[in-house]
């Protein structure tokens, strides 16, 4: 389970960098190539949400059958191990939306660029005639 959670925050990492990466200001040159380069990276980075909602899945299972520890018969040890894995899964819910929502927030600026060009030519072209 752990090299699941760590090759989610790997991915959140480079979608963060890439959401990065799109929203700094570039030369247009540099912009429209650095945009149809990520905009090919998207649709096989698309893996990525099936596989957080699965883990979200995953989580939602584990804390519906999860063995509470609210009885005084508990002692501390058992008490905090827990808590810790509570918190862990609040961790974990935390990054899987955080990839989600970088996939979409990448995907919707690379659209917007492309929308955004597109109208330029447009504009460029009603210019002409």
């Amino acid at each position: 389970m752990a090299l699941q959670w760590m090759i989610l925050s790997y991915v959140v990492a480079a979608e963060a960098a890439l959401a990065l990466l799109l929203t700094l200001p570039y030369p247009k040159l540099l912009k429209n190539r650095l945009v149809s380069l990520i905009s090919l990276i998207l649709q096989p980075a698309l893996f990525i949400l099936p596989f957080a909602g699965f883990q979200l899945l995953d989580i939602y299972w584990k804390y519906e059958h999860r063995l509470s520890c609210n009885s005084e018969i508990c002692t501390a040890a058992e008490r905090d191990r827990y808590e810790k894995s509570v918190y862990k899964a609040q961790r974990n819910v935390i990054l899987c939306t955080t990839a989600c929502l970088l996939y979409w927030c990448i995907y919707r600026v690379c659209k917007y660029h492309k929308e955004v060009e597109s109208l330029e030519e447009v504009e460029k072209r009603y210019k002409n005639e």
